[in-house]
């Protein structure tokens, strides 16, 4: 679920209570499949407009938690966790090593794109 509310005033809201929510399989279901990254893409910045902080829960790494062992994909989605304030991790039995497999991939992330604006950075063959 998604809440944002927008202020047509100059100044910065403050509102300690009002936060998004993205979660692809919600999106999926209302959107459908062609539109969901395109759509995740404009609530990241739709929130960050409005000040708003993101929570991203788009299974991040699941496979890790519960079986030790990750996916391609499940990767991709941790690094486009970067973007949110906030990363929201399924429960297993190797939560830990989900933790640190996130950890070390938002840190990596962190120097290419800080939020939804992208910079490029030196790269270290």
């Amino acid at each position: 679920m998604i809440c944002v509310r927008f202020r047509r005033s100059g100044r910065r809201p403050d509102y300690p209570r009002l936060g998004g929510m993205i979660a692809r399989g919600d999106l999926v279901i209302e959107l459908g499949h062609g539109r969901t990254a395109e759509i995740q893409k404009e609530i990241l910045w739709w929130c960050e407009a409005a000040h708003v902080p993101v929570i991203w829960t788009t299974q991040v790494p699941e496979s890790i938690a519960k079986h030790g062992i990750g996916s391609r994909m499940e990767f991709i989605d941790a690094a486009m966790g970067v973007r949110a304030e906030c990363v929201m991790l399924n429960k297993g039995p190797c939560i830990l090593d989900a933790l640190r497999s996130l950890n070390a991939v938002l840190k990596c992330m962190q120097a290419h794109q800080p939020k939804i604006i992208s910079r490029l950075r030196l790269l270290h063959w």
